[in-house]
């Protein structure tokens, strides 16, 4: 098992692969979470190369080697820009496996925990190509979790550097980006959902609500949805989600 750090196109990332892969293998791209960095999730990259699915994962704008080393409230200002952003840099980094002859015939998931399963979503929305998703502590609702997120800092007397119409512009960005707005843009493709119960950064009872509504969708193809939760876990993805996640996709994937 290779890990090879990069710099595609601005992004700077860890390739971790095998030698007997080819440009047929499939891909995942997996994404950190909101203060982490591409290497803490490489517990991920080996269950998937494991299975003969190669792994990129990126740096998210303000993180790793792109942090300008900003305070926590001045990266909490800049989340929705980080995830927004990150949902373009994917679409680059799979330009770039094209471009780079890692990628001929394969097809591509995305996954993610945390502020990375919050791109994942809106990965799901923005691109067809997406084949598989995994979305570990990710919130569908990009609305309903900017909600939540005001709410929260507003009641911790947290007052955030926006007037009303910033937080309306926001909003509307936010809208045109929400998955939920139009749950057929999962096209029934195959998507795991791990959360735990006891979640107070992105909110268990959000995301499984959506699941719920979302089953009606998967109908015909109940096997390619799933949502495993964990009811002693809060904002961490134990083992056993882990390998739950990383089955599901590889067996999709593959």
């Amino acid at each position: 098992m290779l890990v090879q750090e990069d710099m595609w196109n601005g992004i700077p990332l860890l390739h971790v692969y095998n030698n007997s892969m080819t440009p047929q293998s499939p891909v995942v791209i997996f994404l950190h979470g909101f203060g982490s960095a591409k290497e803490h999730n490489l517990h991920y990259a080996y269950q998937f190369v494991k299975k003969g699915i190669r792994v990129i994962l990126p740096d998210a704008h303000l993180h790793g080697d792109r942090s300008e080393n900003l305070s926590e409230m001045k990266m909490n200002v800049h989340f929705w820009e980080i995830v927004l952003k990150s949902i373009k840099e994917v679409d680059i980094l799979y330009n770039e496996l094209q471009k780079r002859g890692l990628l001929t015939s394969g097809k591509v998931g995305i996954a993610g925990t945390s502020m990375g399963g919050i791109v994942t979503c809106g990965c799901l929305n923005a691109y067809d190509w997406v084949y598989a998703a995994g979305i570990c502590m990710g919130a569908p609702g990009y609305v309903e979790l900017s909600n939540y997120q005001l709410d929260q800092f507003e009641s911790l007397g947290v007052k955030l550097p926006m007037d009303d119409h910033q937080k309306e512009q926001l909003q509307a960005l936010l809208a045109e980006n929400d998955i939920t707005k139009d749950p057929t843009r999962f096209n029934q493709r195959p998507v795991i959902f791990w959360h735990g119960h006891k979640d107070e950064t992105v909110p268990f009872k959000n995301t499984y609500h959506f699941y719920t509504q979302l089953r009606s969708y998967y109908e015909q193809t109940p096997e390619r949805l799933k949502f495993v939760e964990s009811p002693n876990y809060g904002h961490k993805v134990p083992r056993s989600g882990v390998l739950a996640v990383t089955e599901f996709l590889s067996h999709h994937l593959a």
